[in-house]
């Protein structure tokens, strides 16, 4: 440690500001919010990845197709040729030509009743869905909170540890100082 009281005061500035940045980035860290958009953007960026593999190999089919006949009757292979050892992208091509399939053809009156029906049945489920996704919220307060609690405790014994080391720091310099002066003072 060091005996000039600006160098102590530097070390102890700088000691708070480690300890704030610490504090901060633990409170970042356990913010359920935070937890739960960290989690969004995965799922979005593993659905943006599978998308735009989809969309590159639907536009080079429609850049084939622009081409001319030749490029239509090439376009299933090349199709093929990339989605290989991609079992998303060759899923995902299935399911948006099904949709598309299922969307030129009317529903039948039996489909339309069985559509009402299946909604009918989901309605509790739904309902229990919405009360497990409140009781989950409800048992992740009590930990942010205790987290939180956590944290505030960790930074009050930082700062006391903060100015506990201040103060044993001043009366080695007020020590040091005084020796100082007697010995200048004996001389």
């Amino acid at each position: 440690m060091s005996d000039n009281p600006d160098q102590i005061r530097a070390d102890i500035e700088r000691t708070r500001n480690e300890l704030g940045s610490d504090v901060d980035a633990l409170a970042d860290k356990v913010t359920p919010s935070k937890i739960v958009d960290r989690e969004k953007a995965k799922v979005k960026n593993a659905f943006g990845s599978a998308k735009d593999r989809v969309m590159g190999v639907v536009s080079d089919v429609q850049d084939s197709a622009s081409s001319g006949l030749d490029g239509v009757t090439g376009a299933p292979g090349k199709a093929v040729d990339q989605a290989k050892g991609n079992p998303l992208a060759v899923g995902l091509i299935a399911f948006g030509v099904g949709l598309l399939v299922a969307s030129l053809i009317p529903a039948s009156d039996k489909e339309k009743e069985l559509a009402a029906s299946a909604k009918e049945a989901a309605e509790p489920l739904l309902h229990e869905a919405t009360d497990a996704a409140k009781e989950v919220a409800e048992n992740l307060r009590g930990p942010a909170t205790d987290a939180a609690e956590s944290v505030k405790g960790v930074a009050t014994d930082a700062v006391d540890a903060v100015k506990s080391e201040t103060a044993s720091a001043k009366d080695d310099v007020t020590q040091s100082a005084t020796e100082a002066k007697d010995r200048v003072a004996g001389n």
